[in-house]
Order: C-alpha cells, then sequence, then structure tokens
C-alpha cells in the first residue's frame, strides 16, 4: 500500500495533531497521504467520496468504533480497505491503540495485512407504496420507540411470507459484524463474522417467544408496523445508532443485505473468538 487517506475523530483528536504526524510518519517512508480537513463539527459527521483521491489503497480511520462504522457506510461504494485506530475506552473494530500505530502503519506499507469482507445491509421505508427514507448499516438497523413507554406492534414477513406478529419494545436487526453489539445485550447470539447472514431479536418482547431468527444474507425482510392504542405515533427505526427516522402505522420497512460490503484491514489474521475474549475479560 502507497496511497492512504485519513479521516479523524476531532473530539478525539482535537488539533489534529495525531492526524498530522501520521501524515509525516507515511510521506517520509515516501507514501502519498492525504487527510480530510476538520469541518465545522466537533467531529467527524460526514466523508464525501469524492474528496478521496482516486488512487487511495487505504483508509486509515482514527477514532473509536462509532468513527470508523460511519466512514465505512460513507465511502463503501469505493470498495477501499479501512483500517482503524483506536482512539477511545473499547474498540471492537478498531483493534489497533494508539500506542501500536507505527508499528502497524509500517505493516501497511509492506503489505503485511489482512483483509476481510463484512456485510452491510439496507433498510428502506416504505409509505403508501413509495420508498420515503433508505439508509445502511454495519451493525444493525433498530425499530424502537420514541417518547413515552409503550409496547411497538409489528409483524414480520421474510421473502413476502408472513413470518410472526410482535408486540414489543422494538427489534434489533444485525448484521454478523453487530451480532456482538445491542443484538448481544438484547439475549441474542454471537456470530462470526465471515457469515452471511441477518440476524433478528426482538427487544423485551411481550410474548413467550424471546428467541432470535437466522435470516440468510440473501433474504428479504419486511417490517410492517401495526396501528397504535392510543393512536400516538412515536416509533422510530435508526441505522448503526445514529440518525433515526419516525415511522408510523402502516410503514413498511424493507431490510435487504446491500450490494457494496465493508473491507476491514487487520495487521494479523483475524481471530474472532481471541478479540471477543480479551473485550469481555
Amino acid at each position: 500500500m502507497n496511497n492512504f487517506f485519513v479521516i479523524a475523530n476531532a473530539d478525539k483528536d482535537t488539533d489534529f495533531e495525531l492526524t498530522r504526524t501520521v501524515c509525516d510518519f507515511l510521506t517520509k517512508k515516501g507514501a502519498v497521504c492525504t487527510y480530510q480537513e476538520k469541518d465545522n463539527f466537533t467531529k467527524y459527521n460526514y466523508a464525501n467520496p469524492a474528496n478521496v483521491p482516486s488512487k487511495t489503497d487505504c483508509i486509515i480511520v482514527l477514532g473509536g468504533d462509532g468513527t470508523l462504522i460511519q466512514a465505512a457506510r460513507d465511502l463503501c461504494t469505493l470498495d477501499i480497505p479501512v483500517f482503524g485506530v483506536n482512539l477511545g475506552n473499547l474498540g471492537y473494530l478498531t483493534e489497533i491503540d494508539r500506542e501500536q500505530i507505527f508499528p502497524a502503519l509500517q505493516l501497511l506499507l509492506d503489505d503485511k495485512v489482512f483483509i476481510d469482507n463484512r456485510i452491510l445491509i439496507e433498510g428502506k421505508v416504505i409509505r403508501n407504496n413509495e420508498e420515503i427514507y433508505s439508509g445502511l448499516a454495519l451493525n444493525d438497523i433498530v425499530l424502537n420507540r420514541v417518547g413515552p413507554l409503550q409496547v411497538i406492534n409489528f409483524d414480520l414477513y421474510v421473502n413476502e411470507e408472513f413470518l410472526i406478529s410482535y408486540p414489543a419494545d422494538g427489534l434489533i436487526v444485525a448484521t454478523p459484524t453487530g451480532s456482538t453489539a445491542y443484538n448481544l445485550s438484547a439475549g441474542g447470539p454471537i456470530v462470526k463474522p465471515e457469515n452471511d447472514i441477518m440476524v433478528v431479536t426482538p427487544v423485551c418482547p411481550h410474548t413467550l417467544n424471546k428467541s432470535s431468527i437466522i435470516l440468510d444474507g440473501s433474504d428479504i425482510l419486511e417490517i410492517v408496523l401495526s396501528r397504535t392504542k392510543n393512536g400516538r405515533e412515536e416509533r422510530a427505526v435508526s441505522f448503526d445508532g445514529g440518525k433515526y427516522f419516525k415511522v408510523r402505522s402502516g410503514d413498511k420497512i424493507v431490510i435487504t443485505r446491500a450490494s457494496d460490503i465493508v473491507r476491514l484491514v487487520h495487521t494479523k489474521k483475524h481471530n474472532f473468538l481471541q478479540i471477543l475474549r480479551n473485550k469481555m475479560s
């Protein structure tokens, strides 16, 4: 690898000191390095694919898992490997800490790294047969309630066939990457990240059926919202825990595997179980 583009979370690299240090290190080694300039926001907000140089071999993300997830979503159409450096407290995807960064950069320069592919899922909100909102997720798409505590009623269809009705506090649709996030906290299963599946986990269902459902990556999941008892429309769908979109009775949320993938860079062969043990111990 010889051409790099750096994205930093300005909350964690306040003056872009580390960003410039990384670029200086790579430049002195004969590589080409540019970085996303700090904008008017307090932290990383959005990366425009048009601003990434066409010959970029690797995108380096300085921040935490949240920064890496958003950058990966923003730039997935470029099909460029993404390497994350953890500047926060806990990182599942950003495995390299600040103290390990320079040996890791040398491995990038020497092409002594490993790359694994992660699926994305896409969610579309359909209202009156028209698509009114869509988004991508590397971890999960979540239907949840906003405002007063009330049960959400919805029906699930898989490949246009009715599966089950739920009264619940919400619903998580996770990728294998996201299976160790909110899905795990809600009692869902841990899935090895290379699998091509979706994990569907109800949040506090008001029923004896509390089990998660595993779907194939090629399946089409539809969530149809039922009418609320009190007439309040206080439900929303969120993508990777970020911005949410309010939905209402009759809306349909269609979730599928996205056409693009995320290519994550590791400095050693990815051992999912070892990482899981380290993070949970």
